[in-house]
């Protein structure tokens, strides 16, 4: 009997995981009220001086970022409050996290155009595409 139920505790835990990996899905392509930028796109908002937000895990940001990124995570430390003294309502602001299977991002320009932010950039691609392209990192 105890074999049984080790299996089929085995079987449980299998399931559970196997659901969060497929559960998985493309970020949106795009969100209401803000504006999907390329890589060449961001690039050139960073060239003007235009605030990166990375929502990453912390992890992920001590490991490595774009270069002069601020790190607001997206489960730990996004609110109105803490995005306001990054950067203002009306000035212009990019959100970035994993690539096209992160929802991060996404979410998290949802929430800024919620607020009330009015130049709201949804880099879609992020960290994997701006380093593949071989562009600034700290």
């Amino acid at each position: 009997m105890k074999v049984r139920s080790l299996f089929m505790l085995f079987v449980f835990v299998f399931v559970l995981m196997a659901e969060g990996v497929w559960a998985k899905s493309p970020a949106p392509t795009q969100v209401d009220g803000a504006t999907t930028v390329s890589t060449k796109r961001a690039k050139i908002l960073m060239n003007q001086g235009v605030i990166f937000i990375d929502v990453r895990r912390v992890t992920d940001f001590q490991t490595s970022r774009i270069q002069w990124a601020e790190h607001l995570d997206l489960k730990l430390d996004l609110t109105e409050e803490s995005l306001l003294s990054v950067v203002k309502k009306n000035q212009p602001v990019v959100f970035y996290c994993n690539g096209d299977m992160c929802q991060r991002s996404a979410i998290a320009s949802k929430k800024a155009v919620a607020w009330g932010w009015t130049k709201v950039f949804y880099y879609r691609g992020g960290f994997p595409d701006w380093k593949n392209a071989g562009l600034p990192l700290e």
